[in-house]
Order: C-alpha cells, then structure tokens, then sequence
C-alpha cells in the first residue's frame, strides 16, 4: 500500500496526503530556486526528517528507560550546494528538556545516530549534530 499521494499543485508548488492518517504537508520552492518559500521546500523536509526520526528513536529508547524529554527541540539547519544542486550539509541542534544523568544522555545521544533517516541519507552529507542538556 502506498504510503502517500503527492499532487502537484502548480505554481511550484506541492500537497502530500499521509494515506493511512489524512494529514497534509504543502511544499513550496524556495526563493532561491524561482519559488515563494512560503512553505518548507521539498529538501527542507528532508533535513527537518532527520531531526524529527532522531527524536523519535530517542523517545523510544526513553521510554523503556522510564524517562520523558517533552518539550525538547531542534534546530535544523539545511546547507545546499549547486551542480548539482543538492544537500550538502544537515547541522541539528538538539536542545533537551531533560535534567538526565551521564549515562542516560549517552544511550539517548547514540540512540539518535541509530535513526533510520541518518543512515539513509547519502554519507556525503555532513551532518552536525549537537546536544545541549537541560
């Protein structure tokens, strides 16, 4: 079964429905690229897929850990390079809710390097990661 369904909305402009959920997200071309940047572009969702995949795999582990890290965030910051145009560099920023000891801050660090979307992404993306610990 599909997992979504993109329409092009024209314009540069694009509406993906999660089949199994409903929900939507638009993307918009960025400015930099003839577009109105009025929405994440398409490789800002690939970046911003990374900090949020790491966050769930580290909110799995936290909570077989007995442990709750809500209210943490992330900042991602995308890098683009030309010819082609692509991701270079994908910086996150992990600022965690969570007053936790050495060891738990390990599992949970490592745990985020484990996400599904950091080993998908091609290894000549740099990808900087950092935490910052309540």
């Amino acid at each position: 079964m599909p997992t979504s369904k993109v329409t092009y909305l024209g314009d540069l402009r694009t509406s993906s429905i999660h089949l199994q959920s409903g929900s939507e997200i638009i993307t918009d071309a960025p400015t930099d690229n003839n577009g109105k940047g009025e929405a994440f572009s398409p490789t800002d969702t690939v970046a911003n897929g990374l900090a949020s995949c790491m966050f769930t795999v580290m909110g799995i582990k936290a909570n077989d850990l007995g442990v709750d890290f809500s209210g943490s965030t992330a900042e991602v910051t995308k890098i683009m390079a030309a010819e082609p145009r692509r991701i270079s560099e994908v910086h996150v920023n992990f600022n965690m809710n969570l007053a936790a000891d050495e060891k738990t801050k390990m599992i949970l660090e490592r745990t985020a390097m484990t996400c599904p979307v950091f080993y998908s992404l091609h290894p000549d993306i740099k990808k900087e990661i950092s935490f910052v610990w309540k």
